[in-house]
C-alpha cells in the first residue's frame, strides 16, 4: 500500500474545488430565486426589489467560483 503524502498544492486544488462548488450552489440559488419571482408575476417595482437583493449575492457567488478555479489552476500548475 502506498503512503499518501498530501502536499499544500493538493490542499489548494481540493480547497479551490470546494470554493467553486460553493459558488455554483450560490449561482443556482440566485437562478431559482429570480425564476420564482418571474413566475409570481410581480409588478416592476417588486421585481426590482427582488433583483436588487439577488445581484450582490450573484456577484459574491461568481467571485467564489472564480477564486476557487484560480486556486485549482495554481495548485495543478505549481504541484
Amino acid at each position: 500500500m502506498e503512503s499518501a503524502n498530501t502536499s499544500i498544492f493538493d490542499l489548494m486544488v481540493w480547497g479551490g474545488a470546494g470554493l467553486s462548488l460553493l459558488g455554483l450552489l450560490g449561482l443556482g440559488w440566485c437562478i431559482i430565486k429570480v425564476s420564482r419571482a418571474k413566475r409570481a408575476q410581480l409588478d416592476d417595482e417588486e421585481m426590482r426589489v427582488v433583483l436588487r437583493k439577488v445581484v450582490p449575492l450573484n456577484m459574491g457567488a461568481l467571485f467564489l467560483s472564480v477564486i476557487g478555479l484560480m486556486l485549482v489552476i495554481l495548485g495543478i500548475s505549481l504541484g
